[in-house]
């Protein structure tokens, strides 16, 4: 059964060639294997990079992405692909040898539609700032019940999985990723994998390390762009795909709310202080319960809020284009 590994990438020299060397280390015949890398029109060196390994391995491709959002260099990907398994990766990841044939075989096994790994965030360098977001994206308090993230004990069926491996006729089933979304494009497919009667599964004991953003200014946009694009998600699939998107929303509506009503009345004071209170407290508590550094547990609870604030303000953002039929677009966080 030939595989196609896809993988979009803008400026992704300090990551590419671990990505392309854990492509070359799968356990697989490589004469079933192909890779397309498509590319947003890099400005480093991550084309030259790319090139050298093309030289050696037949079987990696590139293309270009004049429009340089994700779901573009999807399609252009499925587009081109010549495989009957397509297998979504990210560059600033790096996966075990068993990545690839331990996806097909539960695809096969368990009769699904999408499967997918967990994700063992990283820090993308050894500062107390980059480590603290790699901790965040791994909380439960970050990230809620996001089981890709925060890791699960057994194989379980799923609303989405980080990247994923499907079978190449989805595609023609459900359509490919919607090209409008610059955030949230693996969500809104896989919520019409559902809703067209499909299965999704988490694979626990398949691991990615992904490397994290190295800054607060990046996953607060990152984050913001989630959020500024789930209300048009919503809309397309014409109901919300999980419950837990809308907490930073109430978050922040919250934060705004309470401190307007803390003005009309003094119990609204009390209230709103008791809120805040609530929400320090479990910002600390898992500060330190989930920090692999002493030094996080200062860090962790300015992280969070980032995260939650960013994506709740976005979400509302979201919502009003919806109302006010505005259009949707953001520039690609890098």
């Amino acid at each position: 059964m030939s595989v196609t590994v896809i993988c979009p990438i803008y400026n992704e020299k300090n990551y590419i060639a671990a990505c392309i060397e854990s492509l070359i280390s799968q356990d697989i015949d490589k004469t079933e294997l192909e890779a397309i890398f498509v590319d947003g029109n890099s400005t480093d060196e991550t084309r030259d990079i790319i090139n050298e390994y093309r030289k050696k391995y037949s079987w990696i491709k590139l293309f270009d992405n004049p429009r340089q959002i994700v779901p573009c260099a999807m399609n252009i990907g499925i587009n081109n692909a010549r495989g009957s398994i397509i297998v979504r990766i990210d560059a600033h990841a790096a996966f075990p040898t068993n990545y690839i044939s331990e996806l097909v075989k539960n695809l096969n096994f368990l009769n699904a539609d999408n499967v997918g790994a967990v994700c063992e965030t990283l820090p993308a360098n050894k500062s107390i700032e980059a480590k603290s977001i790699a901790t965040a994206l791994s909380s439960s308090f970050g990230m809620g019940n996001s089981y890709f993230r925060v890791g699960a004990k057994k194989i379980m069926e799923v609303d989405t999985v980080p990247f994923g491996c499907f079978r190449r006729e989805i595609f023609d089933k459900i359509g490919l990723y919607d090209e409008e979304l610059v955030r949230n494009q693996d969500d809104e497919l896989n919520a019409r994998i559902i809703k067209a009667g499909g299965k999704i599964f988490l694979i626990p004991h398949l691991v990615v390390k992904y490397y994290a953003r190295d800054s607060i200014k990046k996953i607060r946009k990152m984050f913001y762009q989630y959020g500024l694009f789930k209300p048009l998600v919503n809309k397309k699939l014409g109901n919300p795909a999980t419950a837990r998107q809308f907490f930073p929303l109430l978050f922040v509506l919250g934060l705004t709310g309470g401190l307007i009503l803390s003005f009309v009345h003094e119990i609204f004071i009390y209230i709103y202080l008791s809120v805040l209170l609530i929400y320090l407290t479990g910002a600390v508590f898992f500060g330190i319960k989930d920090s692999k550094d002493k030094r996080e547990v200062f860090f962790l609870p300015y992280v969070y809020l980032n995260i939650h604030l960013a994506y709740g303000w976005g979400y509302l953002v979201g919502i009003y284009k919806i109302i006010t039929k505005k259009s949707f677009s953001a520039e690609v966080n890098r």
